[in-house]
Formats: C-alpha cells, sequence, structure tokens
C-alpha cells in the first residue's frame, strides 16, 4: 500500500515538475500588440484580391437572387468620413457593385481567381443585404500583362 502511495506521489511530483513552467511563462507573456490599421485606399488605387461569386436575395427586388461579387484583401482603411467603418484594422472584404450586364458578366468569368480594380468610389457598407465590409460602386478591371 506504500509503495502505491509512493509511486502517486511521484508521478503527480513529475507532474506539477511539468506544469510549473508552463504556468510562469504564460503570466510572463505580454498581451500581443493590437492590429495596426491597414494601408489608405483612396480614388484611383488598386484593389487587389481573391474575386468571390456569391447569390444572395434582394431585399428591393420582392427577393430575387441575384449574383454579388466580392473582393477579398488586405485590411485597407477607407478616406474620411468612412474611414475604418467601425472596424480595429479596416475592411478585408469588397463587394464590387456592377453597373451593368457587360460588367457582370466580365466578373463571372474571373470567379475564384485572383483580380485588380482601380477603385473609383468606395464606401462602408450599410445596407442590410450587404455581405461585405465595404462597397465600391465604381470600378474597373485591370488587366494583368
Amino acid at each position: 500500500m506504500t509503495k502505491l502511495f509512493a509511486t502517486r506521489l511521484a508521478l503527480a511530483a513529475m507532474m506539477m515538475m511539468l506544469v510549473t513552467p508552463a504556468i510562469s511563462a504564460q503570466q510572463g507573456d505580454e498581451a500581443p500588440p493590437p492590429p495596426k490599421p491597414g494601408k489608405p485606399i483612396n480614388t484611383g488605387d488598386v484593389l487587389s484580391g481573391e474575386l468571390n461569386a456569391m447569390k444572395v436575395r434582394d431585399v428591393k427586388n420582392a427577393g430575387k437572387r441575384v449574383a454579388t461579387y466580392q473582393i477579398t484583401s488586405e485590411p485597407r482603411r477607407l478616406p474620411a468620413p468612412s474611414g475604418l467603418c467601425n472596424l480595429e484594422t479596416g475592411p478585408e472584404t469588397f463587394q464590387l457593385v456592377p453597373s451593368g450586364d457587360a460588367q457582370a458578366a466580365q466578373l463571372k468569368t474571373f470567379a475564384g481567381k485572383e483580380i485588380s480594380v482601380k477603385v473609383d468610389e468606395v464606401a462602408c457598407a450599410s445596407d442590410p443585404g450587404q455581405m461585405s465590409e465595404a462597397v465600391i460602386t465604381k470600378w474597373s478591371l485591370i488587366r494583368k500583362q
């Protein structure tokens, strides 16, 4: 019986030796610095990222399903007054609003691929049906050479 108690005591002591340095290391760690805001994006700047195609229901058009496109990119800071869109680092997802059927067809061919667009007008998302953090209403596709 004493031998069993001694074995358990030795096992508990070994476990404490392993856990104690880990606990003290955790206490010594400092909190990571807050994330830095992304670089600013202004009119005429180029935004690059992967193009995602989604189907959402249009609230204004009797719930009809419409194709929506979005670019996922690094965090970017929008010009004032939008700023960071109530986010710490700025928006990372940007909804592309096609101005017509030609632009919509153009985007459809690039779904799932890396693209670049020249931004002419951008704002924070404000409507309930928007799936992105920011909306680019005027843009043009930049062809890669």
